[in-house]
């Protein structure tokens, strides 16, 4: 678990280092789900009806954004060759990376969802789901697209390709968030849509950061 806690240490100074990126995917998700509201006008039932669906979407494209550079930096400089080739274990050094990713860019989107459910005329119960369920499924997107991105490193055009890739994954996480407050907004209980996201989330959990080292070790072939 050193290892785990080194690479996610090192990887969180690069960011503060250099937080250009995470700006960057902080503030296409404020734009890209601000604008609904903008375009759609101040009309509260109509907006608390499309809110689950423009703020998940607006965090799987965020998410998205920043996941061809996830290993990109060290696959350029050589680091990832070394980690590849060393004697340590290179799925806690994914895992490591993985969760940096997410505390640089997931956190931060669900600590600025409130902002947004203010715009959707959204009330605290219905924000409490929502952050409840964003907080588990940036990290699930975080999980799965690491797998996109080892698979297209190194490869022109990776951006695209971990789009086609990583969404037809993305579709239960969307699918299970946007329902979890839309089952709330409903006067539903939200929990089974809950459960579902953190089951997904165990099993992602045990699984990508092993499949994720495997693709990298193939892109390094």
């Amino acid at each position: 678990m050193s290892i785990f806690s080194l690479t996610l240490r090192r990887d969180l100074l690069l960011v503060i280092r250099e937080p250009a990126q995470g700006m960057a995917v902080l503030a296409f998700f404020v734009m890209a789900a601000s604008l609904f509201p903008i375009g759609v006008g101040p009309e509260s039932a109509l907006l608390r009806r499309i809110a689950p669906g423009i703020i998940w979407v607006a965090a799987l494209l965020a998410v998205l954004l920043g996941l061809p550079r996830l290993f990109e930096a060290d696959f350029l400089d050589g680091t990832l060759e070394q980690m590849v080739v060393g004697p340590v274990s290179l799925g806690l050094l994914v895992l490591g990376k993985i969760v940096a990713h997410w505390l640089s860019t997931g956190v931060p989107i669900v600590l600025l969802s409130p902002l947004l459910a203010i715009q959707f005329s959204l009330d605290r119960d219905s924000l409490l789901v929502m952050v409840g369920s964003l907080l588990p499924g940036t990290l699930l997107l975080s999980l799965i697209g690491a797998i996109g991105s080892a698979l297209t490193l190194g490869l022109r055009n990776s951006g695209v390709l971990v789009t086609v890739l990583v969404l037809p994954l993305y579709v239960p996480v969307l699918v299970f968030g946007a329902g979890a407050l839309e089952a709330d907004l409903a006067g539903m209980d939200a929990a089974a849509h809950l459960y579902l996201l953190v089951a997904l989330l165990a099993l992602a959990l045990f699984f990508a950061p092993w499949v994720t080292a495997a693709a990298l070790r193939i892109a390094l072939e």
